[in-house]
């Protein structure tokens, strides 16, 4: 009688740190076992197994471990069920080499694995990165005669989804038919979702308009995974197809839809539409979070219009939302856009009150909206503040930089930034050299600097086809300017010395591909401008009206060498 009370108990005791395991109650689970050996109640593998499941499911992985390695103290043998709850502890905790290194344990404990196991190891390895060695346990596994199932092939497929990996998805779910294991709407979503990962917005449409003959019901997962695979991939129509037919299938968008489906609208310049969609957020009571704000903004910054940027931004408070780096680069950015640079400066001053540290990306784009609206001092400023911030400077910053220093006629300043660069390892590209030039391109050291741009390889276009032809796309006035001089002073007389005159071109482009560097005037002006004024004979060609055509044949060279020749 007596055996069969403590049996009970036993039994008792397990039940109630199996519920509290399943309500979440983890602490409560703990402490029921605690209270076993005071009330004389031997704790069983089953109590163990419910403890260490309620920690697993908790995300107390420690803790799970600890129990586990307490019951040889208990004289209590651990089974499949308690290795693949701790292994599953590992999973949730992001401990991938805990959970291997417990599967490995299982073979010296004389333990079989199950495909509990199996799927519990695969997915950590997944969450871990690990797409390798997922796959590397499933082809274990029939060595180990344990069959894949469902949730392992998902496990596998997720895994290979995490990893960037998409066509490997797509043939673990091609296998599953032969397995005999049916796909269900997680094994399609996280097969969409490795499709949207690796840019195969076609693929993941495909998948999902497979789903019904397979019989699988798509879920809010699987549609936003699909339309975050149109945003990625520039589709923002299909984008919002997809959104549009979820309540024919009844299914619910949730913030995560709405999310990339503004995001998508934003990646295609469509703000009104990113704010409508925003708008039937809160008409569906669906919460906006930061993310859904960001892309509105950005949406807003993108299509110029910083004023409903701002509104959005000040709006954020009203609905819970703090903002982040993210939302404040935009906001910048946005009045960078609209020429509102004391704007600008204004949200960066209120960053540290936010608590939001600025980074990079929000210094350069302050740098640019001081370069836009002519204060170089307060660009250099902010140059100097990075440095004290510990923030990270790159191209782009000195680029602006660069730029507002030539802006504002400072050449020297602009120069010295350019030499500095290579200092503080950042290699100085095409809009660098172009902004320096423009800045000095009637001084003699804009001479030497076009030699050295040139001899760097920063303008691969400008031979085409021949000497006699120059491309200037890539090119900013300034640097046209020196490039066209350069051409004729040191290129062109050798042309004129054959026994054939060549025709002489210059591709200036219509402007249509070109940057803006940050300058109205156009290239094609300048060069013509250039032309006209040592009055050689020159004409836009009416064919073709990105080209200016040169007559070598009333061209002396000895006029010509002196074009490059840096004044005294």
């Amino acid at each position: 009688m007596r055996e069969g009370m403590v049996e009970a108990n036993a039994i008792h005791h397990n039940v109630a740190i199996s519920a509290c395991g399943k309500g979440g109650q983890w602490q409560l689970a703990l402490k029921l076992l605690s209270l076993m050996p005071g009330a004389r109640v031997v704790p069983n593998e089953i109590t163990y197994n419910a403890a260490i499941s309620a920690c697993e499911k908790g995300g107390q992985w420690q803790l799970a471990l600890n129990l586990l390695s307490l019951m040889p103290e208990a004289k209590v043998v651990p089974n499949e069920i308690t290795y693949s709850a701790a292994i599953s502890a590992c999973e949730k905790g992001g401990q991938w080499q805990l959970a291997l290194k417990l599967l490995s344990l299982m073979s010296e404990a004389r333990v079989v694995p199950d495909e509990i196991t199996y799927s519990a190891a695969i997915s950590a390895c997944g969450k871990g990165g690990q797409w390798q060695l997922a796959l590397k346990l499933l082809s274990l596994m029939p060595d180990a005669r344990v069959v894949p199932d469902q949730i392992t092939y998902n496990a596998a497929i997720s895994a290979c989804e995490k990893g960037g990996q998409w066509q490997l998805a797509l043939n673990l779910l091609s296998l599953m038919p032969e397995a005999k294991v049916v796909p269900n709407e997680i094994t399609y979503s996280a097969a969409i979702s490795a499709c949207e990962k690796g840019g195969q917005w076609q693929m993941a449409l495909k998948l999902l308009s497979l789903m019904p003959g397979a019989r699988v019901v798509p879920d809010q997962i699987t549609y936003s995974a699909a339309i975050s695979a149109c945003e990625k991939g520039g589709q923002w129509q299909l984008a919002l197809k997809l959104l549009s037919s979820m309540p024919e299938e009844r299914v619910v968008p949730d913030q995560i839809t709405y999310n990339a489906a503004i995001s998508a609208c934003e990646k295609g310049g469509q703000w009104q539409l990113a704010l409508k969609l925003l708008s039937l957020m809160h008409e569906a009571k669906v919460v906006p979070n930061e993310i859904t704000y960001n892309a509105a903004i950005s949406a807003c910054e993108k299509g110029g219009q910083w004023q409903l940027a701002l509104k959005l931004l000040s709006s954020m408070p009203e609905e819970r939302v703090v903002p982040n780096e993210i939302t404040y680069n935009a906001a910048i950015s946005a009045c960078e856009k609209g020429g509102q640079w004391q704007l600008a400066l204004k949200l960066l001053s209120s960053m540290p009150e936010e608590r939001v540290v600025p980074n990079e990306i929000t210094y350069n784009a302050a740098i640019s909206a001081c370069e836009k609206g002519g204060q170089w001092q307060l660009a250099l400023k902010l140059l100097s503040l990075m440095h004290e911030a510990k923030v990270v400077r790159n191209e782009i910053t000195y680029n602006a930089a660069i730029s507002a220093c030539e802006k504002g006629g400072q050449w020297q300043l602009a120069l010295n930034l350019l030499s500095l660069m290579p200092q503080l390892r950042i290699l100085p590209d095409v809009v660098s050299y172009n902004a320096a030039m423009y800045a000095v391109s009637g001084m003699g050291v804009g001479y030497a600097l076009f030699r050295k741009a040139f001899g760097l390889g920063m303008y691969p276009q400008f031979w085409s086809n021949s000497y006699s032809t120059i491309n200037l796309h890539d090119m900013s006035c300034g640097a046209a300017v020196l490039a066209v001089r350069w051409w004729l002073a040191e290129v062109v007389p050798h042309l004129l010395s054959g026994p054939t005159t060549p025709k002489l071109e210059v591709i200036t482009g219509l402007g249509k591909s070109r940057k803006e560097w940050r300058t109205t005037t156009d290239v094609q002006d300048a060069v013509f401008q250039l032309l006209q004024g040592y009055q050689f004979p020159s004409r836009i060609d009416q064919n073709n009206r990105g080209v200016i055509t040169i007559d070598g044949r009333q061209l002396k060279s000895s006029e010509l060498r002196r074009l490059f020749t840096p004044p005294s």
